[in-house]
């Protein structure tokens, strides 16, 4: 076959698809109609296509997100839920990650704070973006963990580098003071270089007296809260009607 020099060449390139693509064309009638132009560009778009799917695979894996087949255009928006649908599809472009602006969802348990939190968090991967998705308990004893061990500074540093944190369960339990400091220092790393998305079932106005620590509770919230866009979500738990339903 006198392709076949070709197509190895195109593997020995890394670019497989492209050339099982160029051996799928050779096998139907109808591609020889087609200019060299257009059998091209549909190869192009095949390896284009088949890269971008390994990216955004990639991509999912790596945030972890609780939720991993959230995604916003399921998202319902209403005036009962507290979801403005201008404001939902505005999020979805992720033009505040651009800006590095950060989400809060607050609102009673089961109502979809975190469905909302993790298809952001998908939005955000399909346009390149890259996403950490972490309960708040689970973080707090991965930082103490790390301190244990000595990594510290670098479990800090890949928070940091991360485009969009998603902290979910925000507000649960107690903080020890060596837990505020984390905190602390996460959220500062994150100031005006990325975007944080926090869940919580407590009201905005309480995280400070969650914190407790006032001066502490000062210096996170002052960079969480001042930039960020503010969601809070009403109506009956989701999880009750999923179960009636699925009855």
């Amino acid at each position: 076959m006198l392709n076949e020099p070709t197509i190895e060449k195109l593997r020995a390139l890394r670019l497989a698809v492209m050339a099982d693509a160029w051996v799928e064309q050779n096998k139907e009638a109808k591609v020889s109609s087609l200019t060299f132009d257009e059998r091209f560009g549909l190869l192009v778009d095949a390896e284009y296509l088949a890269r971008d799917n390994r990216r955004l695979n990639r991509l999912l894996k790596d945030a972890q997100l609780r939720i991993p087949g959230a995604c916003v255009e399921d998202v319902e928006a209403s005036a009962e839920r507290g979801l403005d649908k201008a404001l939902v599809r505005q999020l979805a472009g992720c033009g505040w990650v651009a800006e590095h602006l950060n989400v809060l969802l607050s609102g009673p348990t089961g109502v979809g704070k975190s469905y909302v939190a993790c298809a952001l968090g998908q939005a955000a991967c399909r346009r390149g973006h890259r996403v950490i998705y972490r309960r708040v308990p689970r973080l707090l004893d991965e930082i103490a963990l790390a301190r244990a061990e000595g990594s510290y500074a670098r479990m800090l540093g890949r928070f940091a580098k991360a485009e969009i944190l998603v902290l979910d369960d925000w507000g649960l339990g107690t903080l020890r003071e060596a837990q505020r400091h984390d905190l602390l220092e996460v959220i500062e790393d994150r100031y005006g270089r990325a975007s944080t998305v926090v869940t919580s079932q407590l009201p905005i106005p309480k995280w400070h007296e969650w914190i407790a620590d006032p001066t502490l509770a000062d210096a996170i919230l002052d960079r969480l809260v001042n930039n960020a866009y503010k969601l809070d979500l009403k109506g009956h738990s989701r999880r009750k009607v999923k179960t009636k339903n699925d009855n």
